[in-house]
């Protein structure tokens, strides 16, 4: 979440929130407060979607969450 920006949406007055870095994981709503909060969730549905398809997940400030297949 350190790596999330928001913004304010001029149209509505409501807040924009996303990780640039990981591509599709966006919020938006009313309040800052409520932003931030709907963007972590997006964000833990992101991680969890991507780990259980073995999909891949950037590495950010050091952490790499790659799945590796185990050898028998």
């Amino acid at each position: 979440m350190r790596r999330a920006t928001f913004e304010v949406i001029e149209d509505d007055g409501s807040f924009y929130g996303r990780i640039p870095v990981l591509e599709g994981v966006w919020a938006n709503a009313a309040k800052l407060e409520d932003c931030r909060a709907e963007l972590e969730q997006v964000l833990e549905e992101w991680l969890l979607l991507r780990l259980s398809e073995r999909l891949s997940i950037p590495e950010i400030d050091g952490i790499d969450l790659t799945v590796r297949q185990e050898m028998a």
